[in-house]
């Protein structure tokens, strides 16, 4: 994952906690920074671009871990223990999260970054589950870019998508969510943390660009992707393409032989470009 001060790659690519409490841990030292933990390593990287020097980053899940099947062990728990604020994804992401925060024994306040977003559903279309037909992910709402997102062999991993990262648009909103809940933390360092949000939302809305401009140079009938697992939704539907994946919205399943064969034949057909 790339460090502090970088925009993050969304072409590689949360357990709706409550609200945020308003109140640090008394506890906590104020002219020390303040012991967060963030559940994987892109919201370890979000939060280190807001907080700078005023916040020391525990990170559970990293690069190249797998949030899905993540297994905390006991010194995880003692990280958890041990913050003043927990950042959390939502949306189901952490389903691990609730039993490492009880066995922690945490009373920390959560930021929970996916609030405000719109999720894309993480359901299918049919019994089997998988989607046979064109409409794979369906917003509850339709987001703000307005583009239906389509895909094929979705399998079911409750009721929202939670990679909404992916989107561009709406890591901007982690930014603010995770920037409001570090003030309410830490008040002292609230220009701090609005300034380096600023900043950081100015590198995404170039980055936001960007991507559209490097898309819109694609032939529409080329926009079609491979991914190994369902996790692009939320890319595909603001930027425009047509995702294919053999696992479902959750790594931990297992694509069949049957969805592979399946997924052969459609990309021959179509001439897919990339994997």
């Amino acid at each position: 994952m790339p460090t502090k001060r970088n925009v993050i790659s969304f072409g590689m690519a949360a357990l709706v906690m409550g609200g945020l409490s308003l109140a640090p841990s008394p506890s906590w030292a104020a002219d020390t920074p303040l012991p967060v933990v963030a559940s994987f390593s892109i919201l370890g990287d979000f939060v280190r671009n807001v907080g700078d020097d005023r916040v020391a980053v525990e990170v559970l899940v990293g690069p190249d871990g797998d949030a899905h099947v993540f297994s905390p062990s006991p010194a995880d728990a003692r990280k958890v223990a041990a913050a003043k604020l927990v950042v959390v994804n939502g949306l189901g992401f952490e389903g691990w999260m609730p039993r490492l925060v009880k066995s922690a024994g945490s009373k920390a306040p959560q930021i929970v970054a996916t609030k405000g977003i719109t999720p894309l559903s993480g359901e299918d279309d049919d019994d089997d589950g998988h989607d046979h037909g064109k409409g794979g992910h369906k917003a509850g709402a339709k987001e703000a870019h307005g583009h239906a997102h389509k895909n094929d062999h979705g399998h079911d991993h409750g009721p929202d998508d939670p990679h909404a990262w992916q989107s561009v648009a709406n890591a901007a909103i982690y930014i603010r969510n995770i920037r409001d809940g570090l003030i309410a933390a830490d008040p002292a360092g609230k220009a701090v943390y609005e300034a380096n949000a600023a900043q950081y939302l100015d590198k995404l809305s170039a980055l936001d660009a960007k991507v559209k401009a490097a898309i819109a140079s694609i032939p529409e009938d080329r926009r079609r992707i491979v991914t190994s697992h369902d996790a692009f939704a939320y890319f595909a539907n603001a930027y425009g393409l047509k995702v294919l994946p053999p696992q479902g919205v959750s790594s931990e399943t297992e694509a069949s032989a049957k969805d592979v064969a399946r997924l052969i034949r459609q990309i021959k057909a179509e001439k897919i470009p990339a994997v």
